[in-house]
């Protein structure tokens, strides 16, 4: 027993020196290439940094870990390595290390392992649990269905709008009511609208318990709820690295079925009626509305990459831009002077009237300050304030490295870089000494951009994998704010904690008690 236990141990030993000797001399071969040096270093007190693990957890289920990783930055620097879970990741706010990440350097990542088995059992292959030539296809699949000509139908919107706005009026005038929960319900409604066709009519369902004309749950509300419960749990998993797949509650399995079985009756429905030659989009004056599973079952029958496709375009389209909606209205109560000048151009530029006909495409995208509003919103409070690539093969990141961090650093294949959009949205030395706070006029204002390569600025990803409906989500925005304040004289803030609370799942909303706010149409 005593010889196998000193083979075993000397074989540990044997590994790990070689590993060591391995690893030295393939950055030795960066370093002569390259010049590579090595990043500052964060290491925990415990083993496998475990103590660095249960700060994070208790962050997040603080909703301060993107607050507490800008903080950690300024401590470390932008760009540092870190040990914890077994293996070493890299954690970086260059723009430049980003960029080579998601362009120049694109086919030396992947979104890795981890995710891809985090995020399968609910996304399945879809374009955010892919890699390689599977995710080529899926892209390929999904791009042709995001033309402008597509995207400036706002028809669905308005019908979503309206029904939302009759919940708010619902109640007496400048009762607390959280916006935020309002605009999840608003954006899962409209976009399964545009992807199969009908809506979840989740808004309908609240109007309908308001006026205490409903007694049971529909079938849409019991899907939205377990999408959101199934989230949760990926991001639990995600959180655990090479070791997600020990969390996989029964929960986490029951809503998955949920989600499943919702989308898979749209699925094969389209794939029949693709059969038959028939389709479910409606007429509008002499239009055809578009119905986006309609179109992609004209090119695929396979009902599990159809149900892959919309459960991913649904992640995307539902949770950004309803927590941008919130967060645009969480800036704005605490900010009157914004609001104001806000209100003053819109009904500049789009009346007072109740008719959303003049709402369009085109002057919706060129109505400036509200683009500075969304922009700037989405500078302090980007939807997707994380996100990670992982090493296909040995590399390197331009920045990071040595005493001053200007020289490149050695990326062993494997190794995740992990990069925080919100840090870098807040970096003084990109934005100014006022970085942390919201002043949408800076828009107008020339910036520092020497060195970022234009990826200071990092709403929607970049390079290949930049969001494909970066601009359906800002129309969708910019006409739901239109809409409300054509709606109401003005909104008032009901929640005085100045100290905002951030919920960093998969995307980021804001946390603790939501968005409270009064609307007023007096």
């Amino acid at each position: 027993m005593l010889r196998w236990l000193g083979l075993a141990g000397a074989s540990l030993v044997g590994y790990y020196v070689w590993s060591k000797i391995d690893f030295w001399l393939r950055e030795r071969k960066f370093k002569k290439l390259v010049g590579v040096e090595r990043a500052p270093r964060k290491r925990g007190s415990l083993p496998l940094g475990l103590d660095i693990f249960s700060v994070i957890v208790w962050h997040f289920e603080n909703q301060t870990l993107p607050e507490w990783a800008r903080i950690e930055y300024e401590k470390y620097g932008n760009t540092y390595t870190v040990d914890m879970l077994g293996s070493t990741s890299i954690a970086t706010r260059e723009p430049r290390n980003i960029q080579a990440v998601l362009t120049s350097q694109f086919k030396d990542f992947g979104i890795g392992p981890p995710r891809i088995g985090s995020f399968a059992p609910l996304l399945g292959q879809g374009i955010f649990s892919i890699d390689g030539r599977g995710w080529e296809h899926s892209r390929a699949l999904l791009r042709p269905q995001f033309a402008k000509d597509q995207i400036t139908q706002l028809e669905n919107m308005e019908e979503h709008i309206q029904t939302m706005i009759q919940c708010i009026q619902a109640r007496k005038d400048g009762t607390t009511i959280d916006l935020q929960e309002l605009f999840f319900e608003l954006t899962i409604d409209s976009a399964t609208h545009f992807l199969f066709g009908e809506s979840c009519r989740v808004l309908k369902h609240r109007l309908n318990v308001l006026r205490g004309t409903v007694n049971e749950i529909p079938a849409g509300n019991k899907f939205a709820t377990a999408f959101d419960l199934s989230q949760r749990h990926i991001v639990n998993r995600y959180r655990l690295k090479n070791y997600y797949y020990m969390h996989n509650p029964q929960e986490f399995k029951d809503a998955n079925k949920t989600c499943h079985d919702f989308i898979d009756k749209y699925v094969y429905r389209a794939i029949e009626m693709n059969k038959r030659g028939v389709y479910t989009a409606s007429e509008k004056d002499g239009r055809k509305r578009y119905v986006f599973l309609d179109e992609i079952a004209k090119e695929i029958q396979d009902p599990i990459v159809l149900r892959d496709a919309l459960t991913n375009i649904l992640l995307a389209g539902r949770d950004t831009t309803a927590s941008l909606l919130s967060f645009v209205f969480y800036l704005l109560v605490r900010h009157p002077e914004v609001e104001q000048k806000l209100r003053g151009i819109i009904r500049q530029d789009f009346g007072d009237a109740s008719d959303a006909e003049i709402l369009t495409f085109h002057d919706l995208k060129n109505c400036k300050y509200l683009r500075w509003v969304i922009d700037e919103t989405l500078r302090l409070y980007p939807v997707v304030p994380f996100n990670v690539r992982a090493a296909f093969e040995d590399t390197t990141l331009p920045l990071g490295g040595g005493p001053d961090g200007k020289s490149p650093i050695f990326v062993p294949k494997g190794t995740s870089v992990e990069y925080s959009v919100y840090s870098m949205h807040r970096r003084e030395d990109i934005w100014g000494a006022d970085a942390n706070w919201f002043r949408p006029e800076r828009w107008g204002e020339p910036r520092n951009k020497e060195g970022f390569g234009n990826f200071e600025f990092l709403p929607f990803n970049g390079g290949p994998r930049i969001c494909l409906g970066q601009q359906f989500a800002l129309i969708e925005a910019s006409y739901a704010i239109v809409r409300m304040f054509q709606n109401f004289k003005r909104f008032e803030i009901a929640e005085l904690n100045p100290f905002v609370k951030l919920n960093a799942t998969l995307t980021m909303c804001v946390g603790g008690k939501g968005v409270l706010v009064k609307c007023y149409q007096d």
